[in-house]
C-alpha cells in the first residue's frame, strides 16, 4: 500500500485547512470560493429521469445503454460540430477525475514513457503519470516538447485553473504536430460550455482535426454544465482505436456508470435550456466577483472561460489566501496548480448568490 501512496504528492487541499478555520471564524460565516463544486439544484428533468430509473436491480454495462450512446453522439455532433460520430467513437466514464488519474495505467504506460500537461494544470494529470510510474513534464507550447518517448499529451481548454482558451488555430497546429510524431492527445474540455469572453472549440471539430479522429480523444463532464458532480457522469469521444481497448480494460475493472445515472445523463444531454439557465447564474456571479476583486486591488488574468477567476495582487499566493481568509473568504492558492501559479489565486464563482453577495460586501 505504502509503495503506491509514496508515489503521490501531498494532497494539496490539506494545506488549506488552517485558512479554512480562519475564514469560518468570520461572524457571518465562511464564503468558500476555493473548490469549484456546484451548489445549485440538479434540474428537475434530470432528477425525474434518475428517479424513474431507480428500479435497476441488474448490473449496468460499461459501454452504457444504446440510449446513452445515442445521447452522447447526438450532443457531440450538435454542440461540438463533430461529424460522423458513431457508438464506437464514445465511451461513458465514472466522472472525469478517475479517467485522468488512471488513464496512463490503462494505456499501459510505465517507466521510460512520458506524459506532458500544461505548466499550470489540474494536479491529477501528474498523479496519473505517477501512478503508472511514467515520467511527466509541463509545457508552455506542446509543439516545443521532445516527441521521443512522449506517449500522452494532455490539452486543457478552457483551462483549470486559469480559464485560458486555446484558439481553433492553435488546436489545429497542435493536433497536426502530435499526429506527425505519433503522440496521443487527450483533450480535457470539461468547461467547454462555459465560455465568457471566448468561444471554446473542441478537438473534435472538423476544422481542427481535418475530419479524422485518429490519435485524439476529448474528455467531457456533466458536473459543471448540469450540476451533476454528485452523479459522477462523464464521457470520452474520439478515436475508436483508443476507446475500444479502453472499453475492454474498463469492463474487466468493473468501471461502470450506475443505470440511474445513465438515464439521467440521457435527459441532461438532450436538454439545452437548463444549461443556459445555469450559465446565466454563473455569469452574474462572475461579474459581481470580478468587479469586487478588481476594486479591491486584484488583477484578473485570462479567465475568459471556466468557473474561475485567476487573480493576483503580485504577492505570494499564500499571503493572498491569508488576507482573504481574514475577510472570511476562502480561495485556492495558485501553486496548487504548479509553481508558475505562486503569485495567483483561483477564485471559484460556484457559491450561492447570497454567499457571493457576502463576499462582494467584504471585499468592499
Amino acid at each position: 500500500m505504502s509503495a503506491v501512496s509514496d508515489r503521490l504528492p501531498t494532497f494539496p487541499w490539506d494545506k488549506l485547512e488552517p485558512y479554512k478555520k480562519t475564514a469560518a471564524a468570520h461572524p457571518d460565516g465562511i464564503v468558500d470560493l476555493s473548490v469549484g463544486t456546484p451548489v445549485d439544484p440538479v434540474p428537475e428533468l434530470i432528477q425525474k429521469a434518475l428517479i424513474d430509473a431507480a428500479d435497476s436491480p441488474g448490473y449496468p454495462t460499461v459501454w452504457g445503454t444504446p440510449a446513452l450512446r445515442d445521447a452522447i453522439t447526438g450532443w457531440v455532433e450538435r454542440r461540438l460540430g463533430a461529424r460522423g460520430v458513431t457508438h464506437r467513437h464514445v465511451l461513458p466514464i465514472v466522472g472525469s477525475k478517475e479517467l485522468v488519474a488512471w488513464l496512463p495505467t490503462q494505456l499501459g504506460l510505465g517507466p521510460g514513457d512520458r506524459v506532458a500537461y500544461p505548466r499550470l494544470a489540474y494536479p491529477t494529470y501528474e498523479v496519473g503519470a505517477r501512478l503508472a510510474r511514467a515520467e511527466y513534464e509541463v509545457y508552455d507550447d506542446p509543439t516545443e516538447l521532445d516527441p521521443r518517448g512522449l506517449k500522452l499529451l494532455w490539452l486543457n481548454s478552457p483551462s483549470n485553473p486559469t480559464g485560458k482558451v486555446l484558439s481553433g488555430q492553435e488546436l489545429t497546429r497542435i493536433v497536426a504536430w502530435a499526429r506527425e510524431h505519433g503522440v496521443l492527445i487527450f483533450s480535457d474540455e470539461c468547461y467547454l460550455e462555459l465560455g465568457w469572453e471566448a468561444d471554446p472549440v473542441s478537438v473534435l471539430h472538423p476544422d481542427v482535426n481535418g475530419g479524422s479522429y485518429d490519435g485524439i480523444v476529448a474528455v467531457h463532464s456533466l458536473s459543471k454544465r448540469s450540476n451533476l458532480a454528485g452523479y459522477r457522469a462523464a464521457f470520452l469521444a474520439g478515436d475508436p482505436a483508443v476507446l475500444g481497448p479502453l472499453l475492454e480494460i474498463r469492463k474487466h475493472g468493473g468501471m461502470m456508470t450506475s443505470a440511474p445515472t445513465q438515464a439521467a445523463v440521457v435527459a441532461a444531454l438532450g436538454d439545452d435550456e437548463h444549461v443556459r439557465v445555469q450559465r446565466d447564474r454563473y455569469a452574474a456571479r462572475r461579474t459581481a466577483l470580478r468587479g469586487a476583486l478588481e476594486a479591491h486591488g486584484f488583477r484578473i488574468e485570462h479567465s475568459e472561460a471556466s468557473l474561475y477567476l485567476w487573480a493576483t495582487r503580485d504577492e505570494s499566493c499564500w499571503a493572498t489566501v491569508a488576507h482573504l481568509a481574514e475577510l472570511g473568504v476562502l480561495v485556492a492558492p495558485g501553486d496548487f496548480y504548479g509553481e508558475a501559479g505562486a503569485r495567483h489565486v483561483r477564485v471559484a464563482f460556484t457559491a450561492t448568490d447570497a454567499r457571493v453577495e457576502a463576499a462582494v460586501r467584504r471585499l468592499a
